[in-house]
């Protein structure tokens, strides 16, 4: 059995080396996006956990609806623009934001401040889950191995 921590300071995990799966055309739109992937250091499989950190221009991804996966989001530190099919809502530290599978409603988190945004994101890991990027020419599906698989929306892959 891998030896796993029982606990550990958040902010000492490293950043994920790799900043996006993101075709290089696209993964210029998230910035300096930055990510210390938690959950997979305590061997969690069911659900993810991040704790991510948008610098000044940054956002958390394209904008993006899941068809299996929920997702939850909580503002720890600065003030991010939270864009929906319906609109742009101002968050604030303290405010947490859910993202239903399956509604079509897509969704991404942007820091327009002069300040970093620290937030925690929280995924389940749903077998087939896919995903649509309304305003991107992107689409992606997760394979039985875990890994996004990128394609064009033609379905041309990537």
């Amino acid at each position: 059995m891998e030896d796993r921590p029982v606990a550990l300071h958040a902010l000492e995990v490293p950043p994920r080396a790799r900043q996006t799966g993101y075709p290089p055309d696209l993964a210029a739109k998230i910035g300096g996006r930055e990510k210390r992937v938690l959950g997979d250091r305590f061997g969690l499989t069911n659900f993810g956990v991040n704790l991510t950190r948008l610098p000044p221009g940054a956002a958390s991804s394209l904008r993006h609806a899941h068809g299996a996966q929920d997702e939850f989001v909580y503002i720890l530190e600065g003030h991010p623009v939270l864009l929906t099919d319906a609109g742009e809502t101002p968050l604030l530290p303290g405010m947490c934001a859910g993202f239903k599978a399956g509604t079509g409603d897509a969704h991404r988190l942007e820091n327009r401040g002069g300040e970093d945004v620290l937030y925690l994101e929280i995924g389940d890991r749903s077998p087939g889950d896919s995903v649509v990027y309304p305003d991107d020419d992107l689409t992606a599906v997760l394979g039985p191995d875990g890994k996004w698989r990128y394609a064009r929306k033609d379905g041309t892959p990537l």
